[in-house]
């Protein structure tokens, strides 16, 4: 069995990798729509969304505090239980990566997180299987989760439409060139918004997960052989966490890297396959997708960038005349959104079944 200093370290390798396919599948979040309306190149918005996402790593810990210890008893998180929830999320964020299929990262996550635990009670803790799983789903973590599963993309979804009716009205007297120039300058700074808050959100669902592995390995010392950056004091009295600084900064190079390394499969997704889009569309949905994802950040609500900026071109294409949405693409989507959360809770949980003989409890 691996020794359990070695298997915290493994677990945060697997955490900062996580964090690094993150950036690379959820770049379309930001980016998409000022590549498809010829704003900027590919690469050139790839480095801005990279620049972007660092910098929102560092604007709260609220997020990473929901995700690290809201969801599950703190008592019946291990680093086995960390180490099956992050593989379910790689697993499942490579495929949908692969089919070009924009899924949530953030609900992966939980997924993986919820599957894992409630395995452990079942077979370490013998607990009843629905029992376990009731308690875990109706958790406060997990409640929020599921409150920003429905009411963040059909916030983005109205907010897209109503800043869309509104700037059509604002701009109806001007001239079509003047108005795509005008709009083409200000997607720069919506797109750089949109990196910001998705750099707020996402990094910080990763955040949480590492500094649960490290409360889970150092919780069980004593405080005074604790490391002096992690408040063991506080964790073990009011089981809070505190996420060091050093985390932050490692979540967010890996973000950023991630995202340079850049998401083209689902960008063509995002970008033109929901619907056409010029400058003026870009920048109403990006601006409602980040005024969305910085509110729920203010609220320690982890959502999906990913179902957020979806929602805010559906609403954007929808202000236009409904069948301007390619609604079968959209249907594809919102399936991928259903099945992300029993699909990673379900391969997290057979994960746990295999790995705990190899890593323990």
């Amino acid at each position: 069995m691996l020794d359990p200093f070695w298997l915290m370290v493994l677990v945060v390798l697997l955490a900062i990798a996580f964090d690094y396919i993150n950036g690379f599948h959820d770049t379309a979040n930001a980016i998409a729509t000022v590549v498809s309306t010829n704003v900027l190149s590919p690469r050139a918005a790839v480095l801005l969304a990279a620049v972007f996402n660092f910098g929102g790593a560092f604007l709260g810990t609220g997020v990473a505090t929901t995700i690290g210890g809201d969801i599950a008893d703190p008592a019946s998180v291990t680093q086995t239980v960390v180490m099956c929830a992050l593989l379910a999320a790689i697993s499942w964020n490579l495929l949908t990566w692969w089919f070009g299929i924009p899924s949530s990262s953030s609900h992966t996550l939980v997924g993986g997180i919820v599957g894992a635990v409630w395995a452990k009670r079942v077979l370490a803790e013998q607990l009843p299987a629905g029992a376990s799983m009731w308690k875990l789903v109706t958790s406060s973590g997990v409640v929020k989760v599921l409150k920003g599963l429905l009411i963040s993309p059909l916030a983005g979804f109205i907010l897209g439409l109503l800043m869309m009716v509104a700037v059509t009205w604002i701009v109806r007297r001007s001239a079509p060139k003047s108005v795509n120039r005008i709009f083409k300058r200000l997607q720069l700074v919506s797109a750089s918004a949109m990196a910001l808050s998705h750099g707020t959100n996402d990094a910080q669902k990763v955040m949480g997960i590492v500094t649960m592995s490290l409360y889970a390995y150092y919780g069980s010392l004593p405080v005074a052989q604790g490391p002096g950056w992690l408040d063991l004091a506080t964790w073990q009295a009011k089981h809070e966490l505190v996420v060091p600084t050093w985390v932050i900064g490692v979540c967010a190079l890996a973000m950023a890297f991630g995202t340079a390394a850049g998401g083209w499969r689902i960008m063509k997704t995002m970008g033109s396959r929901i619907i056409r889009l010029k400058p003026i569309h870009g920048f109403c949905a990006e601006t409602a997708g980040a005024l969305v994802l910085f509110g729920a950040a203010q609220m320690h609500a982890p959502v999906s960038t990913t179902h957020v900026i979806s929602s805010s071109i559906m609403g954007v294409g929808a202000s236009r005349r409904m069948s301007a949405v390619r609604w079968g693409v959209a249907g594809n989507m919102v399936m991928a959104w259903v099945l992300t959360l029993p699909v990673s809770a379900a391969l997290a949980a057979g994960c746990y079944f295999v790995l705990r003989n190899y890593f323990g409890n």
